[in-house]
């Protein structure tokens, strides 16, 4: 699932939702009879983003731990309660969508939900191809690690241009999942199978869709350390937290489908 929170327009909108000082202009009567003071010392920092998203993965991990120990046999499907992490994760999206003043609420049940889903989900790849999931945990820690780099160098820059490319792909790619969802739902599962296939295409697919989500890390980086830059309110650090965790689960589980593909090469 591609980042649909951390973005210039949501992060905009949260950023006065709630958590800002009203504008002047709305007030009935001016304020002079004291010295003038801002509204609020709490302002959003990268130090402060960086806790919260700490927090957020360790509640991932372990709902994460809780799912995986759930499955006993592999054989018996998905355990209800994955389904029902995926669809309380989704509502949380949504939710936070609508009112990003909730985030240190909805972020954390966010993590719960979906850590709980993501377990299950690797269980499943791990029992038919042992050491995958850790390859895909090397994968997504060394791919943040490289973006971060490159964007802290600069060699990544995030221009209007790169916003506009990266975030169109991001939203094709969510498109496509969600119109192939449909159609297996309706023509059965070997429909659209070019998205689980090893073959070539498949495998050249799964290729594009990772780099695209590593593209979102950098969006990710830029907007916060844009948001602390303007002193953003504090509140938005969670809002932050929680965009930068929907796009590493997102990069995790398409690595995961990648390498699940050339294994089976």
């Amino acid at each position: 699932m591609a980042n649909p929170v951390l973005n210039d327009e949501q992060f905009r909108k949260a950023s006065h939702a709630g958590w800002a000082a009203p504008d002047p202009s709305t007030r009935r009567t001016p304020i002079d009879d004291g010295p003038v003071s801002p509204w609020s010392t709490q302002v959003m920092t990268v130090s402060g983003t960086i806790t919260a998203t700490g927090v957020l993965f360790v509640l991932l991990l372990a709902s994460a731990t809780a799912g995986w120990m759930s499955v006993d046999d592999v054989g018996d499907g998905f355990p209800p309660l994955a389904f029902a992490g995926i669809a309380v994760g989704f509502v949380a999206v949504l939710a936070l969508m609508f009112r990003p003043m909730w985030a240190r609420v909805l972020a954390p049940l966010y993590a719960l939900a979906q850590g709980f889903a993501v377990g299950v989900i690797s269980k499943f790849y791990e029992s038919t191809q042992n050491g995958i999931v850790l390859q895909a945990i090397g994968g997504t820690a060394a791919t943040f690690l490289v973006m971060l780099v490159l964007y802290r160098t600069q060699i990544i820059k995030v221009t209007d241009r790169f916003r506009r490319v990266v975030v169109g792909a991001t939203l094709g790619i969510m498109v496509l999942y969600l119109v192939s969802f449909v159609i297996r739902l309706v023509a059965g599962s070997d429909a659209v199978s070019f998205l689980s296939s090893p073959s070539l295409l498949g495998i050249g697919f799964s290729v594009v869709v990772c780099v695209i989500a590593a593209m979102n890390l950098a969006l990710d980086f830029d907007l916060i350390e844009r948001g602390a830059a303007s002193r953003a309110p504090k509140g938005m650090e969670w809002f932050a937290a929680f965009g930068l965790m929907v796009t590493i689960v997102w990069l995790y589980l398409e690595i995961l489908r990648l390498l699940s593909k050339l294994n089976q090469r």
